[in-house]
């Protein structure tokens, strides 16, 4: 006697139907869950490798901009820093200016002085205090911010620091330095005028650096690299 097998030929086809179905949904909840379109090699390996790079450059790009992010802000407490210790000195040249007058009686020459020296010491205050996240960039260390600027951490950017200490190099004045006289306020002139354009010029740096993170990190697009992420 013959051996014979039945067959449900529309059984199958429900049946491949279904797990064709099944398949599917499988795929679109992946999509869902991960908010990928290709999650896996097995789904496209040419798309997925392309995919994989683009994720590992967004990483690198967020790495990026919180290291832009941290040189910003700590260069800004810089620009506040040497923007304050700026107005002291202008304050300062008023006052040794005036203490330079050779027919000033004792005792306005006295306040003069006072009021100078108590000036000369608020720049000490702002130097120390200008910090952040451990970096000061205008006290007497020599503190320095190197910040990546590409995703491969190949390309960096440098800044100076730039010492804005009482007689640390660009402010003349020395931590000791009076009008009390009329030859020291003479002196004290020149030398909160030298003091002066140097703080300034340092300001002009510092705000030129600024602009140039400012945009590098404008330039980082995070948003459109994340979207190519998504789209594979």
């Amino acid at each position: 006697m013959g051996f014979s097998v039945n067959t449900n030929a529309s059984a199958l086809s429900a049946l491949q139907n279904l797990n064709a179905t099944t398949k599917s949904l499988d795929g679109t909840q992946t999509r869902i869950n991960t908010g990928l379109r290709i999650s896996s090699a097995k789904d496209n390996a040419a798309v997925y490798s392309i995919a994989q790079q683009l994720r590992a450059d967004l990483r690198g790009y967020n790495a990026v901009k919180q290291s832009l992010d941290r040189s910003i802000s700590t260069i800004d407490i810089a620009l506040a820093a040497s923007s304050s210790i700026s107005d002291l000195l202008i304050e300062m040249k008023e006052k040794a200016v005036a203490a330079a007058d050779a027919g000033l009686d004792t005792d306005s020459r006295t306040a003069l002085a006072q009021d100078f020296e108590a000036l000369r010491d608020q720049i000490t205050t702002i130097t120390t205090n200008a910090e952040f996240n451990g970096t000061n960039l205008i006290d007497g260390g020599t503190d320095i911010i190197v910040a990546i600027t590409s995703p491969d951490a190949q390309q960096k950017i440098t800044i100076a620091h730039e010492d804005l200490t009482l007689g640390g190099g660009n402010v003349d004045i020395t931590a000791t330095q009076t009008i009390a006289t009329l030859t020291d306020a003479v002196a004290a002139v020149t030398d909160v005028e030298n003091s002066l354009a140097n703080v300034n010029a340092v300001l002009n740096r510092c705000i030129n650096i600024s602009h140039s993170i400012t945009s590098i990190s404008s330039s980082c697009n995070i948003t459109a690299v994340n979207s190519k992420c998504r789209r594979v």
